[in-house]
């Protein structure tokens, strides 16, 4: 759902827009009887998400979204106010994103018999362009690896697989998970190696340089991987300078690959390292 002051309220499904008309119903996105988003509705809005209070807001102000009730995700744009280089608020927020969170349970049992070896997981990289679900994929393998009692720690760097509201995880992740919230990925799995013993590390969209490190940490104590990775193929993969340091590790074992827009949630195939289709 977009928000942006001046503009028509969007909604966003399957990769088509729509605007809501006025009196109600949906209409083209370009349609002129759509309905009109103004800077109050804007600040009536932020006003309701940070619970009239835009002090105790100010943090979520700084990274620019806020996950609320459900694990729903809100982005916020507008004018950055900067101290010492860094962001330090959001001021006069003129366009906010609402991004829904869905669950899609039944993928992972599906999926998982494909990616073990003797009941035990292999590493593995889930590969797809943005917006066709590799996150959902992710969670839901996190789920049944955890309901077949094993240890899955979750570095949620930015909260969008398992997030937390109050402590308490909003979509479903199984009950043998610990979840790292808001913590960079290559010093969270660091961390969860030392303190929570897991069985599995579990991380989205790999792909800094100091990821790798942290990768060699997990695969020297013997911990499972998996991950996710922009891409269109295992070769779109592959040619990218962070993995091929991974390749030459000999790190993921399979490679999950979706499909593009417009076929959201199509499992294109699974490889193996060599990367033949299984």
């Amino acid at each position: 759902i977009r928000l942006r002051s001046g503009q028509p309220l969007l909604l966003k499904r399957e990769n088509r827009l729509f605007s809501l008309g006025k009196e109600g119903g949906f209409l083209p996105a370009a349609d002129e009887k759509g309905m009109r988003i103004s800077m109050a509705d804007l600040r009536e809005t932020v006003s309701l998400l940070s619970g009239y209070s835009l002090y105790a807001f100010e943090e979520e102000l700084r990274q620019g979204y806020l996950t609320i009730e459900g694990g729903h995700r809100v982005g916020f744009c507008g004018k950055a106010v900067l101290e010492n280089g860094e962001i330090r608020t959001l001021r006069q927020i003129n366009a906010l994103n609402i991004r829904i969170a869905r669950e899609r349970k039944g993928w992972g049992e599906t999926l998982l018999p494909l990616l073990l070896e003797k009941n035990t997981l292999c590493h593995t990289l889930l590969v797809s362009p943005p917006g066709c679900g590799k996150t959902t994929l992710l969670r839901d393998l996190i789920r049944c690896l955890s309901e077949r009692e094993k240890t899955v720690g979750v570095v949620d760097e930015r909260g969008e697989i398992a997030p937390l509201r109050d402590g308490m995880p909003q979509m479903d992740v199984g009950p043998c998970t610990d979840i790292l919230e808001g913590c960079p990925k290559a010093k969270g799995m660091t961390l969860l190696l030392r303190s929570m013993s897991p069985d599995i590390i579990a991380v989205d969209e790999l792909g800094r340089r100091e990821d790798v490190a942290a990768v060699e940490e997990v695969l020297n104590a013997g911990v499972k991987l998996i991950a996710t990775a922009h891409g269109n193929s295992v070769e779109d993969i592959l040619n990218q300078p962070f993995f091929q340091k991974l390749k030459k590790m000999e790190i993921f074992e399979k490679y999950i690959v979706l499909g593009d827009r417009k076929q959201i949630g199509i499992i294109k195939g699974i490889y193996d390292e060599k990367g033949q289709k299984c």
